[in-house]
C-alpha cells in the first residue's frame, strides 16, 4: 500500500504536513508506505530535524506549489511539476492508492474528475464531510461544496454514494439516509428538495427515512444527510464555528470537541476513481496525520471499489 501526501499544499505547509507524515509513519504498518510529495532535499532535512528517518518514506521531488488563490485548472495545467498535479499523475497510473492534501480544494478536484476521472454513472462526485452526533459517533453530510448547484438526480446519487460510505468507513450497517429540508413534511422545500423526495424515497439501494431538517442534524435521526453543495458548504462552516466558539469561551465538551476537524482530518471526494482526500488549509500536525489515516482505511475497506460496482 502507497499512501500519497501532498507536502507542499496549506497554510503551514511543509513544516505542518511533515510533524503530520512523521506522526502518521509510526501507526502504519510495514507494508503501509508513505509517499511524499514535495521538495524532496528540503523535505529530507526536515524529517531529519525533526528526529525521523527519511528511509521510513518515499518521496516524489514535485518542488512547486498551487496555491490557494491560484485558478484550479490553469494551476494544475501550467503546472506540471507542482506536488498536486504530481500526484494525480502517480494516482492515474496505480503507482499510489490514495492522495490527499491540504492545499487549493479546486485544484484537487480538477485533479481527480481529469485525471483518475469520475465512475462510470455517477453524475457528478460529491465531498463529504463528518457529522458528531450527539450520543456518540459521527454522521456524514454531503455535498459540502464541490456542486453549488445540483439536479434532484444528483442528489439521489450521493444518496448512494454516502450510504456506501458510511457502511464501509463507519460500519453502520443499513444507514438511515435524510433529505436535508426546511420542513418534515413530504410536499416541503425549494423545487430540488421537492423534486428529489420521490427519487430517494423509490430508491431501492438506500434507506430513506424522508426529510431532515437542520436541527436533526446532530441526532440520530439520520446517517446520511444529502443536499446541494451550497447548502452544504454553509451548514459545514457553521459547524466548524461550534468549536471555535467553545475555544474562545474556554468552554470544555466532549460533544463540541468532535467539531473539531483535527480529528477526521480531511473530507473524501467521492464517486472518483480512487481514494482522494481534501484537507483543511489550516490542517496541523493532527490533521495531517489523521487525513493520512483516513487515506488508508479507504484503501482497506476498498470503498472505492464498492461504489463501482453498485453504479455499474
Amino acid at each position: 500500500m502507497k499512501i500519497g501526501l501532498d507536502v507542499l499544499g496549506g497554510d503551514y505547509a511543509p513544516e505542518s504536513n511533515i510533524l503530520g507524515a512523521i506522526a502518521a509513519q509510526k501507526t502504519l504498518k510495514d507494508d503501509q508506505r508513505l509517499v511524499l510529495f514535495g521538495d524532496q532535499e528540503d523535505t529530507v532535512e526536515r524529517l531529519k530535524q525533526a528526529g525521523a528517518n527519511p528511509d521510513d518514506f518515499d518521496f516524489i521531488h514535485a518542488p512547486d506549489a498551487i496555491s490557494m488563490h491560484e485558478h484550479p485548472t490553469k494551476a494544475i495545467s501550467q503546472k506540471p511539476n507542482s506536488s498536486i498535479a504530481k500526484g494525480f499523475v502517480l494516482l492515474k497510473n496505480g503507482d499510489i492508492d490514495s492522495f490527499a492534501s491540504a492545499g487549493n480544494t479546486g485544484a484537487m478536484l480538477v485533479g481527480a474528475v481529469f485525471s483518475v476521472k469520475t465512475i462510470p454513472g455517477v453524475l457528478r462526485p460529491a465531498i463529504a464531510t463528518n457529522v458528531p452526533k450527539l450520543k456518540s459517533g459521527f454522521g456524514l453530510l454531503l455535498d459540502v461544496g464541490a456542486n453549488a448547484d445540483c439536479k434532484p438526480e444528483m442528489l439521489n446519487q450521493f444518496a448512494i454514494l454516502g450510504s456506501l460510505y458510511t457502511q464501509h468507513i463507519y460500519g453502520i450497517q443499513d444507514p438511515k439516509v435524510g433529505l436535508l429540508n426546511i420542513g418534515e413534511e413530504e410536499e416541503k422545500g425549494n423545487n430540488l428538495t421537492i423534486s428529489t423526495y420521490p427519487l430517494l424515497k423509490e430508491n431501492d439501494k438506500i434507506n430513506f427515512i424522508g426529510n431532515a431538517e437542520g436541527r436533526d442534524l446532530f441526532t440520530d435521526l439520520a446517517d446520511v444527510y444529502v443536499c446541494d453543495g451550497f447548502t452544504g458548504n454553509v451548514v459545514l462552516k457553521l459547524a466548524e464555528s461550534f468549536y471555535v466558539v467553545t475555544l474562545k469561551k474556554g468552554m470544555k465538551d466532549d460533544f463540541f470537541d468532535r467539531f473539531n476537524y483535527e480529528q477526521y482530518g480531511g473530507s473524501p471526494i467521492l464517486g472518483v476513481n480512487a481514494p482522494v482526500i481534501i484537507g483543511h488549509g489550516i490542517s496541523s500536525p493532527e490533521a495531517i496525520k489523521n487525513m493520512v489515516l483516513l487515506s488508508r482505511n479507504m484503501i482497506e475497506s476498498q470503498v472505492v471499489d464498492k461504489i463501482r460496482s453498485a453504479f455499474n
